[in-house]
């Protein structure tokens, strides 16, 4: 019987296009959260960043992780380490040329 782990089962997204835009990894962003949730909502308006990956869930919606630019541990967010990296839906970003 073969181990079950999240990365068998992960579903590889190389690239996704956002109007005539192709966003892939290493793309640079705009990040414009529409829910003002909470205060990192607030606090990541506005901010440039770079798609980390792009990720797919179980019902097929697409996110984009995304290492901030400013960010002191940005670092950390390109090794896919927590509290680094964050996730946007595609109508959150805004692409860079």
């Amino acid at each position: 019987m073969d181990s079950w782990g999240f990365e068998n089962e992960r579903r590889c997204v190389e690239c996704v296009h956002i109007g005539p835009v192709e966003l892939r990894s290493g793309s640079r962003v705009r990040l414009r959260p529409r829910g003002r949730a909470d205060i990192m909502d607030m606090v990541l308006a506005g901010k440039t960043a770079i798609v980390e990956a792009i990720e797919q869930d179980f019902e097929g919606r697409i996110y984009l992780a995304v290492a901030v630019d400013d960010d002191p541990g940005r670092d950390l967010g390109m090794l896919r380490q927590p509290g680094h990296r964050f996730f946007f839906q595609m109508d959150e970003i805004e692409p860079l040329s």
